[in-house]
């Protein structure tokens, strides 16, 4: 007999922090993280993590969401293909995306149960996780530090990345002109052989910003812009800044649904495609679309900013799918990070080394961050 999903927890935790981190649409002032760990009927147990980063006041709900909506459809069913399981599951939830006009936050809760079956699937199997995807080079992961505030200080934090190991950076651009060029001019000054350089405008630009700042980053040689548009402007509107800019574009974190995915990597506007594995589809949505995008030879590059679960998922998935993308490392301090992974995770030369042992390769002591829980909820079948 198959083992069933006998129990799934939600553990939210937040913490303030003592330099907010500035982006094109707010400003976070706190970090926050919504765990997911799961059981089946033999006792085995999986972890995921649900996308709350922004706005941090989605926590709570989300778990509730993950609690009292998704849960019940799956407590008590069959283990044994994460991917149908997950398929029944978005269809079951279609209609309630459409209701509650919550799609997103219905689509996150889904996405980190994902996680967490896969997770188990491989302990159970007794594989590192990125090997029951599919993957099978097990060589260290290139990485890039993400999340840098715009102003004087990323030059800072990019030589403390550097330091730490980094050899690619991405900085947080949509503050108009002056800021923008002022931010990157001394930072492309400074880098060394091999080493690259992105920007992420987090959807802070309409149309006829993004064409006029655009060829105005030719000077920096970056290696992509990203989301120079809100995600879901037309594609007239992406092809006139695709043609605008100095070097490809990147985006996917905003996108849910294999359709919406495909029509991106179809179009060719993107270089790069970032879906992010704990907003949407988990592992067995993200999956295909990344080998989708290698397919047409785009780049997959995941997209991540959250707590230690979500960026292990992220490390696996890219590792199994490999190609040319890196993956995106948050280079802001976060205790819902560094205070489950220690020194897990290292970087050496621009890379980092998958870790050992089964699944995700870490059991959360979540203990340790106790203080910091504001929310605990369990679901039995």
């Amino acid at each position: 007999m198959s083992a069933t999903l006998a129990r799934v927890e939600a553990h939210v935790f937040r913490t303030p922090i003592a330099e907010p981190i500035r982006t094109s649409f707010g400003t976070m002032t706190e970090r926050v993280a919504v765990f997911v760990r799961i059981e089946d009927s033999d006792g085995a147990r999986g972890w995921g993590e649900i996308w709350s980063n922004f706005p941090t006041a989605s926590a709570e709900h989300r778990a509730l969401l993950f609690a009292d909506i998704v849960a019940p459809r799956v407590l008590g069913k069959s283990l044994d293909d994460p991917v149908a399981l997950w398929a029944d599951l978005d269809r079951a939830l279609h209609v309630l995306r459409v209701q509650s006009g919550d799609a997103g936050a219905l689509s996150a809760a889904a996405a980190g149960l994902d996680l967490a079956i896969h997770d188990l699937s491989a302990r159970k199997r007794r594989l590192p996780l990125w090997r029951t995807l599919g993957g099978t080079d097990e060589s260290p992961v290139p990485v890039y530090g993400s999340g840098l505030n715009p102003g004087p200080g990323a030059f800072d934090t990019i030589e403390r990345l550097r330091a730490a190991g980094y050899r690619a950076f991405k900085i947080k651009i949509g503050f108009g002109a002056a800021t923008d060029l002022g931010t990157l001019r001394p930072v492309a000054r400074a880098l060394g052989d091999g080493e690259r350089l992105m920007v992420d405008v987090n959807q802070g630009w309409d149309l006829r910003t993004a064409c006029t700042m655009a060829p105005k980053l030719a000077e920096f040689g970056l290696h992509w812009i990203e989301e120079p548009l809100l995600a879901d402007r037309p594609a007239a509107e992406w092809t006139q800044v695709a043609a605008a800019a100095p070097t490809q574009l990147a985006g996917g974190e905003n996108l849910r649904g294999a359709g919406p995915f495909q029509e991106m990597i179809d179009s060719g506007l993107f270089g790069v495609v970032q879906p992010d594995a704990a907003k949407w589809g988990g592992h067995s949505g993200c999956l295909p679309v990344a080998r989708a995008a290698l397919a047409a030879g785009r780049t997959y590059c995941p997209h991540f900013l959250g707590g230690a679960i979500g960026l292990l998922h992220s490390l696996h998935l890219l590792a199994a799918v490999r190609g040319p993308g890196l993956l995106e490392v948050d280079a802001n301090p976060n205790p819902l990070r560094e205070g489950l992974l220690g020194d897990l995770l290292t970087v050496r030369d621009g890379c980092m080394s998958l870790p050992g042992g089964q699944g995700l390769g870490l059991e959360p002591d979540i203990k340790t961050l106790a203080a910091l829980r504001t929310l605990h909820l369990e679901r039995r079948a």
